[in-house]
């Protein structure tokens, strides 16, 4: 007799909603496999049927750390495209690699982390090269493209699932994980929140990864923004996958709680769905998550929530429905026409690296000098990264690569371009006159670091198989270079970095620099008449001894005056080294300019040295080794063409150059796409899209993230650029005109032409900006509130209409909480850039009068002032609230305007914990009350209510009217809430 067939369960019925399927897949998990899921990496579940799952896979610009891929330009790089529509087309190759790796490597994972909409407030934060752009708008129109690509278009089942990074206000590697962006109300909505915000209502987002750092006081993985704005804006489920080893920060860095078990589960209760703490090892995870349920810190309930929000991703991902998914793994049932979603470098992939790497290329400067005739010119190109074809942390390896010293091989002919890098040559003799000698190589195929893929690269360990370096009486000449900041890096006339690996020993061994901690970078530092070598990863000098070269602790015995040489001789302690330099970089690259025609400066950034993941960068200039080289090619011929690639924006004096690009790190195709562009094959038009900053004096505070108070961003800086948001130059030329502009009740239509009066077919970006004419509250200069990218032909005219929502308008007007349209004129101009307007109009808009603040009903939230100096917001409770502190040391003041205090008000109140003053007045008028605790209270949530009068009984109440509050704080105050009572 043959066994009934058991019944299909619920959850594996693909024609039930995916809510229903939930519902029953949680009801058969045990509250062990429910825990058991919330970390990172969630087991299988083998007698249900159901796979282990991960949270995580980079692919900021490509499937990254899982080997060899196909690598687009760096995210800064795709947003100087302004072409949302390209970007969805690298997304949508993204996300098919993304499956055809995993069909041959399980732990390529679905879960996208990807992009990061970060907004590029400050051109100094390390990771610049992750975010698309410093205006809100371009960056969610980009981000939103490529979410779109890494999803796919299927209305059930999705590609990739993207998480969006990082959630919230988050510009600074310095103390990344304990410094708080102090965020007023208006600089959230209007400018932090944004970004995200339209990227997750147009319903390709997955989910968010919290922060390190914390807003308001308060970390980001504990954030009541996650309930308050994120899941409000989408009816789907959004999952909240943490940062590697945040929920530990919690108490282990920030000490924002006691306990692990009150970390987790606030970060639960706050929105936090998955866990990515101690790698793959869940156990210590779990048992915290246990812990706190058990001591009530959780409830059974807010862990199903959790469970069920990735759930929602793993349905969505076709995992249950393999038969219905048409993106289903190679091997398993398909759809049909399913086939392609497995490609993976192929020729459509890598014409799509290079169509992105061209529009990526912004011309900033031209004379006349480009484009370049290829058959009439003798190129000398030079520079530490002109054959170069830099990978950043979140690239994957390399299968195709190009640098530019390659592109303009194929496109000029090796015979009439000539390379000269710029590098130092230098010795190293040591105090017992040896010189540092890198043995022979064995003659073995080097593997790129990587290149077997990890799921942690930051525990690829360098290598232990070659011989250490020697000390002898023949030396090998190295070639130095210095990345600023006196980081400098060595390398072997074969290529091969010098590097140290786990046993302390020096090596030639690195194909390039590279790790989460890199150990190819060096210093040199003068002692004793010479130098000490220096490891920057190790932060040991480099001393000989008789097993060979190696890192080792520095003598404590031995001072400054002692026979440094001696110890180190002895194995005893550091060398002391001569520098030789046997040829200087600026010297070669002088004279390889005079025989050129024209010169090809190609500068930048190694993406892992000097501004990147954990490493802000001091300054804008740039290094001074590469200055040098600069200077002494445009010494040596006038016709010189800076070609910057690089991850930030650099202050370079552009007056004596006659032309100057910049192009993110492009990625594969890097190389060919800038050749072509010098050669006029492609007209460039990409656009900068963030400020450009002539000096170190124009830019504010690292950790000041007020763009309104502070005046950022091209929105609100008054200063003149070194060059504009939005700028770049072209090869052909477009007139604009017949701009109209009409309101209506729901927006505004605009419409303008735009014309190709130029000789060659090009590409321009049409960018359209508001500018409210007279608002009552400070407002962007100007603000991007369209733009298009487009492809014209010579003589062709373009009919380019926008049609605005009033939204697009409005602020946040914080008397009012809401969003709010100002009646009045706005001016709308439209141009090539945020600088170069070419039509204007002025349109006048209703709006919604504004209405003063009803202080006597509601009070003052100390956080929703309209001007500041001195403050910062910081945490009322650690659950959410903002309350208002001055800034170590200073006295505060918050200023707010159109309070309307009716017939008066007789008394003041003022929520406030620690201790300090609180002082108010009216206007410009004198001091009508102060008031200060007896005591400091007993902690920072511990709040007290003070009261005082502002008119004694019969008097005249001096406050009837409306008028502007000013509020002076002093101390170690928090202010929470002000009240009146008539």
């Amino acid at each position: 007799m043959t066994a009934p067939t058991p019944p299909t369960p619920p959850f594996r019925d693909p024609h039930l909603p995916f809510a229903k399927r939930i519902d029953d897949l949680l009801s058969r998990l045990t509250l062990e496999e429910r825990i058991g899921a919330l970390h990172q990496f969630t087991p299988a579940v083998e007698r249900l049927g159901i796979a282990a799952f991960r949270t995580g896979q980079e692919a900021l610009h490509g499937v990254a750390w899982m080997g060899p891929a196909t690598v687009f330009p760096q995210a800064v790089g795709l947003g100087a495209t302004w072409n949302p529509e390209l970007v969805r087309r690298v997304g949508e190759a993204v996300s098919r690699e993304t499956r055809a790796m995993r069909a041959r490597d399980e732990r390529v994972g679905l879960n996208v982390w990807a992009p990061t909409v970060n907004l590029l407030r400050h051109p100094l934060w390390g990771r610049n090269e992750e975010g698309y752009s410093e205006d809100p708008r371009l960056t969610s129109a980009i981000a939103t493209a490529y979410t779109r690509g890494l999803r796919g278009d299927h209305p059930v089942y999705w590609r990739t699932a993207p998480v969006l990074k990082h959630w919230l206000a988050h510009n600074n590697e310095t103390a990344r994980d304990t410094t708080s962006s102090s965020v007023r109300p208006r600089v959230l909505h209007e400018y932090d929140l944004r970004a995200f915000r339209d990227a997750v209502e147009a319903g390709a987002v997955a989910g968010v990864m919290p922060a390190y750092n914390l807003v308001n006081g308060r970390p980001n993985h504990v954030s009541p923004y996650l309930r308050e704005q994120l899941r409000t804006w989408t009816e789907e489920e959004l999952l909240v996958c943490s940062d590697a080893g945040a929920p530990s920060n919690l108490v282990d860095s920030e000490h924002y709680f006691d306990t692990h078990e009150e970390a987790v589960a606030a970060s639960l209760r706050a929105g936090v769905d998955s866990f990515t703490d101690h790698g793959t090892d869940s156990s210590v995870i779990v048992g915290r998550l246990e812990e706190a349920l058990r001591q009530g810190l959780l409830t059974e309930a807010e862990i199903n929530g959790a469970v069920r929000r990735q759930l929602s991703v793993r349905f969505r991902l076709g995992e249950f429905d393999p038969g219905a998914d048409p993106y289903g793994d190679a091997g398993a049932p398909q759809a049909e026409g399913a086939a392609d979603e497995h490609a993976f470098d192929t020729p459509e992939h890598r014409a799509l690296a290079r169509e992105a790497a061209e529009q990526a290329v912004v011309l900033l400067k031209n004379d006349g000098l480009l484009p370049l005739s290829p058959a009439h010119t003798r190129v000398a190109v030079v520079g530490l990264l002109a054959d170069e074809c830099k990978l950043d942390w979140y690239s994957g390896t390399l299968i195709h690569r190009s640098t530019p010293l390659e592109g303009l091989y194929e496109r000029f002919g090796a015979e009439r371009v000539e390379f000269t890098e710029g590098v130092d040559r230098v010795l190293l003799k040591t105090s017992a006159g040896a010189f540092l000698h890198v043995p022979p190589a064995p003659d073995t195929p080097d593997t790129a670091r990587g290149a077997e893929g990890a799921l942690d690269p930051a525990l690829l360990a360098g290598r232990t198989d070659l011989a250490p370096l020697t000390a002898g009486p023949e030396g090998t000449e190295l070639a130095l270079v210095d990345w600023g900041e006196g980081v400098l890096t060595l390398r072997a006339p074969d290529g091969r970095y010098l590097s140290v690996a786990e046993d302390g020993c020096l090596r030639a061994s690195a194909d390039q620099p590279g790790g989460w901690v890199v150990q190819e970078t060096f210093r040199l530092e003068p002692h004793g008449g010479g130098h000490l070598l220096r490891h920057v990863g190790t932060g040991l000098p480099v001393q000989v001894a008789a097993d060979g070269v190696k890192v080792a602790p520095e003598n404590p015995s031995a001072g400054e005056g002692a026979a440094a040489g001696q110890d180190a001789a002895a194995g005893a302690g550091p060398e002391v080294f001569e520098l030789i330099v046997t040829e200087h970089g600026e010297e070669a690259v002088a004279r390889a300019a005079a025989r050129a025609d024209v010169v090809v400066v190609v500068a930048g950034n190694d993406p892992h040295i000097n501004g990147r993941e954990t490493e802000d960068r001091t300054t804008l200039r740039l290094p001074v080794q590469q200055e040098l080289l600069l200077r002494a090619a445009r010494a040596a011929n006038p016709s010189t063409v800076l070609a910057l690639v690089s991850a930030y924006p650099y202050a370079v004096d552009p007056t004596d150059l006659p032309a100057m690009l910049w192009t993110a790190h492009g990625g594969q195709a890097a190389g060919t796409a800038l050749a072509r562009v010098l050669a006029g094959d492609v007209s460039p038009a990409g656009r900068l899209p963030q400020t450009w900053y002539a000096d170190d004096a124009d830019l504010p505070g690292l950790l000041d993230y007020d763009v309104i108070g502070s005046r950022q961003t091209y929105l609100y800086f008054g200063g003149t650029p070194l060059f504009p948001f939005g700028h770049g130059l072209s090869y052909a030329a477009f007139a604009y005109g017949d701009l109209t502009a009409r309101a209506g009740e729901q927006g505004v239509r605009v419409s303008f032409t735009v014309t190709h009066t130029g000789a060659v077919t090009a590409d321009e970006v049409v960018q359209l900006y508001t500018r409210a004419v007279d608002p009552s509250v400070p407002r962007p200069l100007r603000e991007l509130v369209a733009h298009r990218r487009l492809t014209l032909a010579p003589g062709e005219t373009a009919d380019i209409v926008f049609e605005l929502p009033l939204s697009a308008f409005a602020f946040w007007d914080v008397t009012a909480g809401r969003w709010r349209v100002e009646p009045g004129r706005y001016e709308l101009l439209a141009g090539a850039s945020s600088a170069d307007v070419r039509q204007r109009t002025t349109i006048t808009l209703d709006g919604e009068t504004a209405v003063p603040r009803a202080v006597l009903e509601h009070g003052l939230d100390a956080a929703g002032f309209d001007e500041q100096s001195g403050t910062e917001i910081v945490d009322r409770t650690r659950e959410s609230g903002d309350a208002v502190t001055p800034v170590a040391g200073q006295e505060g003041e918050l200023v707010f305007g159109h309070c309307d205090f009716g017939n008066g008000a007789r008394e003041v109140t003022v929520e406030v914990s620690g201790g300090g003053t609180v002082e108010l007045s009216l206007d410009d008028g004198p001091v009508l009350a102060a008031l200060s605790p007896s005591a400091p209270t007993s902690g920072p949530y511990d709040y007290v209510t003070l009261g005082a009068p502002l008119a004694s009984a019969g008097a005249p109440v001096p406050t009837a009217g409306v008028h502007e509050v000013r509020l002076r704080l002093r101390g170690a105050l928090r202010l929470a809430r002000v009240g009146f009572s008539g």
